[in-house]
């Protein structure tokens, strides 16, 4: 079922143009940055968007200079993300799974029990906040050691009626689409 739903979901993800996809993360940005929880956060945690998700360069890019930025780092073998704090965009290289990760002399360890906030990337969610990922744990390992306040961001299409869940799954506070936020808590 999961992985059906994650397979069906890609699929119209990768048929996005290059235009629609920058529009549609244009108009996530923009509800993003009115949230009064985006704009109170001191330490935000962005994922470095890949493979059609919503376009995080951007607000990376924009934030850098009045934020503390971290992002994540994937260490494969322990199967977890490292978190480093970035300063400038150029510091990022490709690295696991072709994302754009700090470089080694560039890697500034930060505790996620320093940051405020973290933007999630799913590939689904439904609107209780579950979400389904690359099905890797990755992010669900991350989230279970925070207390920080969890937003995706999405595409309208990735919001479906239910997520299939599993005890170790770790459900988002909110969700900001191009259409409209989701606040999952309610």
């Amino acid at each position: 079922m999961k992985e059906e739903l994650r397979k069906e979901l890609m699929k119209i993800r990768n048929n996005l143009s290059e235009s629609e996809l920058l529009e549609k993360s244009k108009q996530i940005k923009k509800r993003l940055y009115e949230m009064k929880e985006f704009q109170q956060a001191s330490a935000i945690l962005f994922y470095v968007s890949y493979d059609n998700e919503v376009y995080t360069h951007d607000m990376i890019k924009e934030c850098i200079s009045k934020k503390n930025i971290v992002v994540p780092i994937t260490d494969k073998q322990k199967r977890r993300l490292i978190l480093s704090k970035l300063d400038n965009w150029d510091d990022l290289t490709i690295g696991s799974y072709n994302i754009l990760e700090p470089k080694k002399d560039k890697i500034k360890p930060v505790s996620i029990d320093n940051v405020d906030l973290i933007v999630v990337p799913g590939v689904g969610f439904d609107e209780k906040g579950n979400r389904l990922g690359h099905g890797k744990g990755y992010y669900d390992n991350l989230l279970n050691h925070s207390n920080a306040l969890k937003i995706a961001l999405a595409f309208e299409f990735q919001i479906v009626e239910n997520i299939p869940t599993e005890k170790h799954d770790i459900p988002v506070d909110k969700i900001v689409t191009e259409k409209r936020i989701i606040d999952c808590q309610r």
